[in-house]
């Protein structure tokens, strides 16, 4: 990293922002009480509104969204007639899953083979570190030269909508020139990359019921409908013979142009098991940012441990769809919905609920702001030129600001790079990634002051 007093200063805070980021990772934030007690996000909250303060940000709030969550607010004010920039993080967390499957405490940061491990440390607890660093390495060289508003989310991750239905009813509360979204990712360690599209998604639960009880199954076996078999024959109907989601009127033909993703990198980062091929059609970035994806990401029927040899009478299963740019949520749930009454065999009784949604996102990468953060970058990482890639992943507020904010840059970084394996055991950040996107979002900050002033 080229030589310099922000990058500098960055540097030297490395070791504050090691134990910040152990305090804020201790938290079990995650924003289902079925998973963790409220006290944990309210914890996590309160100690980003304390962060806040002690940086001099004034109106500091912990704002209770109507999902029952509580997103953290606050304002450094800047120069007279100086464009304002909110900064955009959240604090809950992903569950820790198979904790066995963890190689050191989730909620312990700890350092291994030069990474930080632990639950959030990436996703996106950095992101707050990454916020707090690069306006500590301003105001340490001069002062920070725009407004700075700051959000900090407390339920990003279950996609229940509380900030998106708080600004809508707020408006003026985010109004700002430009957002930096710090919760995406480098494509790879090392090469600075901005994300410019993300997928939308649709969060569905469907029940399958066919008998009154469970049936002994050699007495009534073999003419008795069975709901999970039920249930299976919907869940194969949504993918074709090659893999690929299928669902009947949503399209599933697009191609990605731009930053390719090669399949042996894919299949390194995913960490394929060798000899197992990959479901779908069309390039890796064809199918992961360009197409939607359909996921069974939960079933409930008989346990295995226990099981007897009984016809399952009622089975349930949780699906994720994700939706790309270019398709609307709400029209790719009703085609979804159709699909699965029109799959569902044997005339079984079908429910299906709703749990989240969120519309897929596009920014303008042809903006003022990507000048300024194409130009951050190169300092933050020499030699490297600044990459626009996509994001299979959510993040349902983006749309929301788009749409209030018509004319507001947004620009999406982060630091959940593939290593980090966010939202999988053993998620974890790389501070070499850390401290440069901070430095990279301090320069941004002076960049997009001076080009405001021209």
């Amino acid at each position: 990293m080229t030589s310099n007093p922000i990058a500098e200063t960055v540097r030297s805070l490395m070791p504050r922002a090691k134990a910040e980021l152990t305090e804020l990772v201790a938290f079990e934030s995650v924003a289902d009480e079925a998973v963790a007690p409220r006290s944990e996000c309210e914890g996590a909250a309160n100690w980003v509104a304390d962060a806040l303060r002690a940086e001099g940000f004034q109106d500091v709030a912990l704002l209770d969204t109507p999902d029952g969550s509580q997103s953290v607010y606050g304002v450094l004010p800047g120069p007279v007639d100086a464009p304002t920039v909110l900064l955009y993080a959240h604090y809950d967390v992903q569950p820790k899953l198979d904790e066995s499957a963890w190689l050191s405490p989730p909620f312990e940061l700890t350092e291994r083979n030069g990474r930080w491990y632990g639950r959030g440390s990436a996703d996106c607890k950095g992101g707050v570190v990454m916020h707090l660093l690069a306006l500590r390495a301003l105001k340490a060289n001069g002062g920070v030269p725009v407004t700075v508003k700051v959000i900090v989310e407390g339920s990003e991750e279950q996609g229940t909508g509380g900030l998106e239905r708080y600004a809508e009813q707020h408006p003026e509360l985010l109004t700002s020139d430009a957002i930096v979204i710090g919760d995406a990712g480098n494509f790879r360690v090392g090469l600075p990359t901005v994300t410019a599209t993300l997928r939308g998604m649709t969060m569905i639960r469907v029940g399958v019921e066919t008998l009154e009880g469970n049936l002994h199954s050699g007495q009534f076996g073999g003419a008795a409908p069975d709901a999970l078999a039920a249930l299976i024959r919907i869940l194969d109907s949504l993918r074709g013979p090659d893999g690929s989601t299928v669902i009947d009127g949503l399209p599933a033909d697009s191609a990605w142009e731009g930053l390719q993703y090669p399949e042996e990198d894919f299949r390194r980062d995913a960490k394929v098991l060798p000899g197992v091929g990959l479901p779908g059609s069309g390039t890796v970035a064809d199918r992961i940012w360009a197409r939607p994806a359909v996921t069974v990401v939960g079933i409930d029927c008989h346990p295995v441990a226990g099981a007897t040899p009984s016809i399952p009478s009622s089975a349930r299963a949780q699906i994720s769809l994700r939706v790309p740019p270019g398709q609307d949520s709400v029209e790719a749930t009703k085609l979804l919905f159709a699909h699965i009454e029109k799959h569902t065999p044997w005339g079984a009784r079908v429910t299906l609920e709703q749990v989240g949604q969120g519309q897929p996102f596009q920014a303008d990468t042809s903006s003022p702001a990507y000048a300024s953060m194409a130009e951050a970058m190169r300092i933050a990482y020499p030699g490297e030129e600044m990459q626009a890639a996509g994001m299979g992943g959510s993040i349902p507020l983006c749309n929301t600001l788009a749409t209030l904010y018509p004319d507001t840059e947004i620009l999406l970084i982060g630091l959940s790079e593939p290593e980090a394996q966010i939202h999988a055991s053993n998620e974890s950040v790389s501070p070499e990634e850390l401290e440069r996107l901070s430095v990279a979002e301090a320069h941004f900050l002076v960049n997009y002051a001076r080009s405001k002033q021209v």
